[in-house]
């Protein structure tokens, strides 16, 4: 095996085939301390600085380690990355002859038994799908993997898909006519087959190491799991330990019911009134609750006095489906997949509904406008997890650029079960000092007032003229953006400022994105999902305002009940929990800035906890290493002399 210096050192295959290729010394020693893991199949929890080079740093002893790899990454867009870009570059340069498979959840693939059954129904909201049908037929028949993001022509956001693609819940499984051609079922296939198999955080929890319809094969025959973004998993893991069940997904469980019985032709004068009073006990349950949209703990919900009865009702037409189905299910195999359906809604009712929550786990809903979730969640993900990890000998590598508060990893290493699991640092290689200036503006009114967003928006008006726009407005709440967003567009327009004002939800994150990169001085105002995994390097970006500490509300029903079991057990849940969490989502949104060795910018943050508070001394100090100021002076001087160069 060549040794990694060589590798990564100005002689070797990166230097002389990469173009910009720079040699890191932090770099390098990642690599090293992920090889060494792996050849003792030993875990590591690893965070290393934007700019570090860890894409590489662990693909590069990855892909040499000889052994099965699984590589699980935060979302879709960064799979497609490892596996369409970075993977292949790496097997040519290094010469490596391992076979390399993507897998993807199954709402990634194209249905052949739904296809058919959207055309044999003949029945389109507009012509648009007419169109899309037509596309979506013929890549049916052309395409090798069934993956819908290779139908450029049509957006993975477009409706028609729900319809072509299959769901846990509605597929058929062996019933399927169209198994033998299944594309879940081929993806698969290769994967068990493959030495590196790229996955993200989703399918990983729910498929793998859940050991769930099938896909869970993967993980006994792995020697090594490399879990990529790993600052995301606490959440992604809370959410497949625990139960959902939604309003939505009871009416289309009937609309899905009703279409087993015309497809078998059954005679449905039973099932149908049925059916109608399943849906009608359905959305009684979401008029039941007053709240539009928000969440709420069991407590809350009970003091809804139509709740309880709704839910009850809910239950007893939900049995009486099932009941019917029992019946029937003999007579058909598309029956018997709606009758297993049915049973496990059944059993996931009665669990919510069965006991309060404990310390062990929490029940809780979440209020949408057309439906109501009912959510069962764990505490305690620590001793859950603890027990997958450990399960066999393997090297389970746990990278972000984000874990730790200035070092420490006891929050992450609690939560994920990983007490015994070494924790190490990487810094970036940037030079935050010479690149980056943090700004805490004077005069700001405090976050918990009515005027607080208002002063946020004076306070960045004058940066945001320096800057010449080029910049993101991250914040904490869809109340206080939309707010920002309605004084910033007055003032703009007042002003006759021709910055492109950007918001999230007005169109996609992806065309947004992509619009502020061509626009090169536009204002885009965003909330939770622009905090991370956006990668905009050089001008266009150059300041990041940020409106306050981003603590988790505490009236969330699982956060209450976690902080609550926190005091229980003695500990100090400010210290303990909430404070590291916002410490790691300040980081991630601080992250934007600074891309590149070539970026210069400013940080602005409206918090003035940041100085009056004693935990504010412990968050500053776990962000990038600036120069700090108050002086609206310092930054207008900042981009004069950014300009200058």
């Amino acid at each position: 095996m060549p040794e990694l210096q060589d590798l990564f050192g100005l002689e070797g295959p990166l230097a002389q085939s990469l173009a910009g290729y720079r040699v890191r010394h932090e770099q390098l020693e990642l690599a090293q301390a992920i090889q060494q893991a792996i050849q003792t199949s030993q875990s590591l929890i690893a965070e290393a600085g934007t700019g570090t080079g860890k894409t590489f740093a662990y693909l590069v002893p990855a892909l040499l380690s000889g052994g099965k790899v699984i590589l699980s990454t935060g979302t879709k867009t960064l799979q497609d990355q490892l596996f369409l870009r970075d993977i292949p570059l790496l097997r040519r340069l290094l010469n490596v002859p391992v076979t390399v498979a993507l897998l993807k959840g199954r709402s990634n693939y194209l249905c052949h038994h739904h296809l058919q059954q959207l055309r044999l129904e003949g029945r389109f909201p507009d012509r648009e799908w007419v169109h899309q049908l037509v596309l979506i037929q013929a890549f049916s028949q052309a395409t090798q993997s069934g993956d819908i993001s290779e139908l450029g022509q049509i957006s993975e956001q477009a409706a028609i898909w729900s319809r072509v693609t299959s769901t846990r819940d509605d597929c058929l499984g062996t019933l399927c006519a169209y198994h033998e051609q299944c594309f879940v079922l081929a993806a698969r296939r290769k994967a068990l087959q493959a030495d590196v198999v790229v996955v993200n955080h989703h399918l990983f929890f729910a498929d793998v190491l859940l050991q769930d319809e099938g896909a869970g094969e993967l993980l006994p025959q792995c020697q090594t799991v490399i879990l990529d973004e790993a600052h995301q998993i606490p959440e992604t893991a809370r959410l497949f330990f625990g139960q959902a069940l939604s309003t939505t997904q009871i009416l289309d469980f009937a609309r899905d019911t009703l279409k087993a019985y015309v497809e078998a032709v059954l005679e449905r004068d039973v099932m149908e009134p049925l059916l109608t009073a399943l849906e009608k006990a359905a959305r009684d349950v979401r008029l039941s609750v007053a709240l539009r949209e928000g969440r709420l703990s069991q407590a809350q919900l009970q003091q809804q006095p139509d709740f309880s009865p709704a839910l009850d009702h809910l239950a007893l037409a939900l049995e009486a489906v099932y009941e019917q189905l029992q019946q029937d299910e003999v007579r058909a195999e598309a029956v018997q997949a709606v009758a297993l359906r049915a049973q496990g809604l059944c059993q996931t009712l009665r669990h919510w509904q069965g006991s309060p929550s404990t310390q062990m786990q929490v029940r809780w809903a979440e209020c949408h406008t057309q439906s109501l979730q009912l959510n069962l969640t764990p505490l305690d993900l620590g001793q859950l997890l603890q027990a997958q990890w450990s399960k066999r000998e393997r090297s389970w590598i746990f990278l972000s650029a984000t874990l730790s508060m200035k070092g420490d990893f006891s929050h992450f290493q609690q939560e994920m079960g990983l007490e015994q699991v070494p924790g190490r640092c990487w810094e970036s290689p940037f030079d935050y000092a010479q690149q980056g200036l943090l700004y805490i503006p004077e005069g700001l009114a405090l976050p918990n007032t009515a005027a607080f967003t208002e002063s946020v928006v004076q306070a960045a008006l004058p940066v945001l003229q320096a800057s010449g726009g080029r910049a993101f407005m991250l914040f904490t709440s869809h109340r206080a953006l939309r707010q920002a967003h309605a004084l910033l567009h007055a003032h703009f327009q007042e002003q006759r400022w021709e910055y492109p004002l950007l918001v999230q939800g007005e169109q996609s994150r992806t065309e947004l994105l992509q619009r502020f990169r061509q626009a090169g001085n536009a204002v885009l105002l965003g909330t939770g999902s622009f905090w991370e995994g956006v990668d905009i390097r050089g001008e266009a970006l150059s300041l990041v305002i940020i409106d306050k500490i981003p603590f988790a509300a505490p009236e969330d029903p699982v956060l209450a009940a976690r902080l609550e079991s926190l005091e229980q057990q003695g500990k100090n849940p400010f210290m303990v929990h909430q404070l590291p969490r916002a410490v790691i989502s300040l980081k991630q949104g601080a992250g934007r800035l600074i891309r590149d060795e070539g970026d210069r910018g400013v940080l602005m943050i409206c918090d003035r906890r940041l100085l009056d508070k004693p935990y504010g001394r412990r968050i500053w100090m776990s962000l990038p290493p600036m120069r700090r100021s108050r002086s609206l002076q310092e930054v207008v001087k900042f981009f004069q002399h950014s300009a200058a160069q």
